[in-house]
């Protein structure tokens, strides 16, 4: 794909959802923090769920480790994985507190020391709470940039170098969002929506569809 393909690519992108940003419902850079740990494997909408009455009751460090691993499981119960994850978040709140006052660092080194955080929660945290120009790539990242040619690779982290070196500066800020939502609801898994695509001309997919 080359880079004119890219940038109309990213231009009908930004037309369609000229302000794109993350399904999970947070009010800080510490509760979006707490929900994309919990988002491993599950969706936005079960986490959300969750997060609603878990952030009425507790939505800071201190509140939180407060509550105890077995009583966050009470909250969280819903979502898979729940035990472990419970783990990880009153592991992380420990850390927030004991080594940076309570604050999520706009570190990434800091962030990935996090239990529960990993290269791509990082840089959702980083890209979404704190406006870097990072993109995260997850499995609907993946996909797209796989299918449609505009950044292959043979793993995320490939992927990720690709699009940081062909999505224009731009478009970087909000790449992750775009790519993520079109991935999540019209590039899906089985059968892509090509026929509802907005960019399926520039598209280098072989196989694609007439589902709208």
């Amino acid at each position: 794909m080359n880079a004119d393909k890219r940038r109309e690519m990213f231009l009908r992108l930004r037309e369609s959802n000229p302000a794109p940003t993350t399904e999970l419902t947070y009010q800080s850079p510490f509760e979006l923090l707490i929900a994309v740990i919990l988002s491993a494997q599950a969706t936005d909408v079960s986490v959300n769920k969750a997060t609603k009455p878990l952030f009425a009751k507790a939505n800071t460090p201190a509140a939180i480790y407060k509550l105890g691993e077995e009583k966050l499981k009470s909250y969280i119960k819903t979502i898979g994985l729940f035990n472990t994850k419970a783990a990880n978040v009153i592991k992380t709140c420990k850390l927030l507190i004991d080594e940076h006052n309570g604050q999520v660092p706009e570190d990434r080194a800091a962030l990935e020391k996090l239990p529960g955080v990993g290269r791509k929660t990082a840089n959702v945290i980083l890209n979404t709470a704190f406006g870097h120009p990072t993109i995260a790539v997850d499995t609907h990242i993946y996909r797209v940039s796989n299918r449609t040619r505009l950044a292959p690779g043979k793993n995320v982290k490939q992927v990720e170098e690709k699009l940081l070196k062909v999505v224009p500066e731009e478009f970087k800020m909000d790449a992750h969002h775009w790519l993520i939502l079109h991935g999540r609801y019209i590039c899906v898994a089985r059968k892509p929506r090509c026929g509802a695509c907005a960019i399926e001309d520039l598209c280098e997919f072989k196989d694609k569809t007439d589902i709208g």
